[in-house]
């Protein structure tokens, strides 16, 4: 019997293998996304993106804007991908209508703009890995990852491993090095619908989480506007956030033409001097030494 799994691998690129594994972890990815963190080009990005789509790997969709015309293709896994995935990876195949669910869920959630902001964060860092040899996104975990049991405690700690379920909810974590400087981090990515002070409950959840696994990272707060960001540092100064946090506003960077990589993050109490994302390495600490500085 013909295994279409066994028939399409052969025909799979690293780079290929990258983006399924992306697609199944983070559901969803515009073309736009996909070309800036893999390709050199958009053409040479949609050529590749026809093909694997031709291959039953990926699947995609077109939303329509409000007032007319489309956005660009959303690609999502399809079947035959996420067994390739699930392969890959040791792990059970999964179920029949994985593809069909997915696709389904996005083509009609109302978190897609949401879970698209997150996954633009990323694939920018991932673009300027591609572009900066010494520059590499690590890790990228989705935000149902980060609800694992076990996700960040430490092996040598099978008992905790196996008992803690972080409360908090992070939007995702990334794992970046640039220039032999690793900086772990947390996401919270921001639409402007809370009210801030429900932004900055978070942080109770982080320390706990910190306190828990014995290290700590910084929170990064990814807000839709300069003048949103500023008013959430202002919160930040008065209710002295004993995690180490930092902000930056989607606006700015895109007016400066940066990246999140580059100098657009602020810490509280830095008088709101932007820094690049390698520059945060002395905020990642252990949870003894956030306790002690609170």
């Amino acid at each position: 019997m013909d295994d279409p799994v066994l028939r399409v691998q052969s025909q799979l690129t690293d780079r290929d293998r990258v983006l399924l594994g992306w697609l199944y972890d983070h559901g969803v990815l515009t073309s736009f996304q996909i070309a800036q963190a893999l390709f050199p080009s958009l053409d040479f990005c949609q050529r590749r993106l026809r093909t694997l789509y031709r291959l039953r790997l990926v699947a995609r969709f077109r939303p329509q804007r409000a007032d007319g015309g489309s956005y660009p293709y959303h690609y999502v896994i399809d079947q035959i991908g996420a067994e390739v995935v699930a392969a890959s990876r040791d792990e059970r195949p999964p179920r029949r209508d994985h593809a069909r669910v997915e696709r389904r869920r996005w083509t009609s959630s109302r978190s897609l703009a949401h879970r698209l902001g997150v996954n633009s964060l990323f694939t920018d860092l991932a673009g300027y890995a591609r572009t900066h040899p010494r520059a590499h996104l690590v890790d990228w975990l989705s935000e149902a990852a980060c609800q694992r049991s076990g996700t960040f405690t430490q092996p040598q700690d099978p008992g905790l491993v196996r008992a803690y379920q972080p409360r908090v909810r992070p939007d995702g974590y990334g794992l970046w090095t640039e220039n032999a400087v690793t900086v772990p981090f947390f996401i919270e990515y921001d639409t402007g619908r809370e009210q801030l002070a429900v932004l900055t409950s978070k942080l109770a959840g982080y320390r706990e989480l910190f306190a828990t696994i014995g290290r700590a990272w910084p929170v990064l707060f990814w807000l839709h506007s300069a003048a949103r960001e500023a008013n959430l540092r202002r919160l930040l100064a008065d209710t002295a956030p004993q995690v180490p946090v930092a902000t930056g506003a989607r606006d700015h960077a895109a007016t400066a033409g940066l990246c999140p990589a580059e100098a657009v993050w602020a810490v509280p109490g830095g008088g709101g001097q932007r820094q690049r994302l390698p520059d945060l390495a002395p905020y990642v600490v252990d949870a003894e030494r956030t306790s002690e500085a609170a």
